[in-house]
């Protein structure tokens, strides 16, 4: 106790107390939600239409927006914090991923920049040799694309499950908090996706932006099923070590799956409180591509950095398939990345609720202690 406290006599430390607990109680309590959820903000015309931040809110328990939404040449470094994104082509999008290393996805959702293949975009760059197989689809609608990396390389720790990005949250502002997606591909213009989801994590991704107008955007890119990966949730063909653009019909929605029997069935993804997911009660059906272009990847990604982060290497070389920890042949075109879905004891909530139940728990915490303090 420092001394100006021992000085301090009983009656004096009683009012101090009491005036603290006054100002507390008359403080303005922290909301939750904002005013208007990241889903429904835009449609946000690119590039001069995007106001410096998307979330402008600031009386919330998971803080502010960690970057910005105006990006160009000013901000493309490797240091950027850019948080608008793109899903153009095969050799044209970006992932969602820390800025810095050392946190596991389910923790830092919230806070993820923009790593793009291709400079022009304001973002940091994916630096050359992290992508070792990208499968990129175009559908009647939407857009997507699935591959594998070496994850250490866009500042994801060394064998971390990952987990989910996407415009919604448990407290609808989205993971990233303020972040914004466009495509190119629906219009032959700039649009904004206001339906999305990425999953990446056990060196391996998935990006789909779907048609904001389609009838059900919401429904091909869901995002309640956060908890079983690419495979369910972006059924695919992608093979490690290829480069490839497809055509290809739509997916069933995720959840949604026809049984042996001809009847349709909803998926209901259990509870975290129940523990990891083991098994899922369907297999996904894969939609057929067609008229599918191979590339070499020293073709299509170019004027990329070479990696600087001080991270561990990664065993993303392998040829294995990754699917949620497990592999399988790499003869086999199974789906790619079935991240944060089966066997890992350490699973995160992936829905942006893990961090607002920590957020509130830092809340308590520091009141408590300040109590205590008085006490």
């Amino acid at each position: 106790m420092s001394p100006v406290t021992l000085s301090l006599s009983l009656p004096r430390m009683v009012a101090l107390a009491i005036s603290a607990s006054v100002a507390m109680a008359q403080a303005p309590p922290m909301a939750t939600y904002p005013a208007v959820p990241l889903a429904q903000k835009g449609p946000y015309n690119y590039p001069d239409g995007i106001p410096y931040k998307v979330d402008t809110d600031t009386n919330l328990i998971r803080g502010t927006q960690i970057g910005y939404n105006i990006c160009n040449a000013t901000t493309e470094n490797q240091q950027s914090l850019c948080q608008t994104s793109f899903l153009n082509d095969l050799d044209d999008f970006c992932l969602w991923a820390p800025a810095e290393y050392g946190a596991t996805v389910g923790d830092i959702e919230g806070s993820m920049i923009a790593w793009c293949t291709k400079p022009g975009h304001g973002t940091r760059l994916i630096p050359e040799g992290a992508l070792h197989g990208v499968q990129f689809t175009k559908t009647p609608d939407y857009v997507q694309v699935v591959g594998f990396i070496d994850q250490t390389k866009i500042n994801i720790l060394e064998g971390d499950y990952g987990g989910e990005m996407d415009p919604h949250g448990a407290d609808l502002r989205g993971n990233p908090m303020g972040g914004i997606m466009f495509s190119n591909r629906f219009t032959g213009q700039y649009t904004q996706a206001i339906e999305w989801h990425n999953f990446i994590g056990s060196n391996s991704f998935c990006l789909k932006l779907c048609d904001p107008r389609g009838a059900n955007a919401a429904n091909y890119c869901e995002h309640i099923f956060d908890r079983i990966g690419c495979k369910y949730n972006a059924p695919n063909e992608a093979r490690n070590g290829t480069f490839e653009a497809c055509e290809g019909e739509n997916q069933d929605f995720p959840g949604i799956y026809t049984g042996a029997d001809g009847v349709t069935s909803t998926y209901t993804q259990p509870p975290e409180s129940l523990g990891p997911i083991t098994t899922v009660t369907y297999e996904p059906r894969i939609p057929k591509s067609s008229n599918c272009v191979q590339f070499e990847s020293k073709s299509i990604y170019t004027g990329l950095p070479t990696a600087s982060v001080a991270a561990p290497s990664s065993s993303a070389t392998s040829s294995s398939q990754t699917n949620g920890g497990s592999s399988s042949s790499a003869t086999s075109r199974s789906s790619a990345s079935n991240s944060n879905s089966a066997a890992p004891s350490t699973q995160t909530d992936t829905s942006g609720a893990g961090q607002v139940v920590a957020s509130s728990a830092v809340l308590v915490s520091a009141l408590f202690g300040v109590a205590m303090l008085l006490a």
